[in-house]
């Protein structure tokens, strides 16, 4: 029965979300998000987030991580911004030994609700049926939630 901490990397709002994967039965332990302050200095808003990651997998100690594979924006100052953001969530994963899986956001949706071009408020809608009762702190908690179940899935 593993245990699977989905990260949705953003340097504006990274979101995470741990499930268990009981057989096909799939059950929410904790969602949350984990905001930057943008007038911050990087250093300070990268740092931010690695430690309150690193909490994160203190407090529900996954047996593995599950990240979306970056993908690149028309503009390139986003797409740096991501991959700094990125880098601290595989550091903290790193940092507390645990493999992370990678997924494509096609592949994601195609997990969750069936199609690679599912929009939001679909996969949110699937979560609410995979994951009954489910509280989900914000869009950023969604996301990262439906790549712990794709993870799940395709393990």
């Amino acid at each position: 029965m593993p245990l699977i901490l989905g990260l949705d990397p953003s340097l504006s709002c990274t979101g995470w979300g741990v499930i268990r994967a009981e057989g096909a039965r799939l059950v929410h332990v904790a969602n949350g998000q984990v905001p930057t302050d943008a007038k911050a200095p990087m250093a300070q808003r990268l740092a931010h987030l690695q430690a309150a990651l690193a909490e994160v997998i203190a407090t529900h100690r996954p047996d593995r991580a599950a990240a979306e594979e970056v993908f690149v924006n028309k503009n390139a100052q986003s797409t740096l911004k991501l991959a700094q953001a990125r880098g601290c969530v595989l550091a903290a994963c790193g940092a507390a030994g645990l493999d992370v899986n990678e997924h494509a956001a096609r592949l994601v949706k195609k997990a969750v609700v069936g199609t690679g071009a599912a929009d939001k408020r679909q996969v949110q809608a699937m979560l609410a049926v995979l994951l009954p009762g489910v509280k989900i702190a914000g869009a950023d908690a969604a996301d990262a939630l439906a790549v712990a179940i794709a993870d799940a899935h395709l393990g």
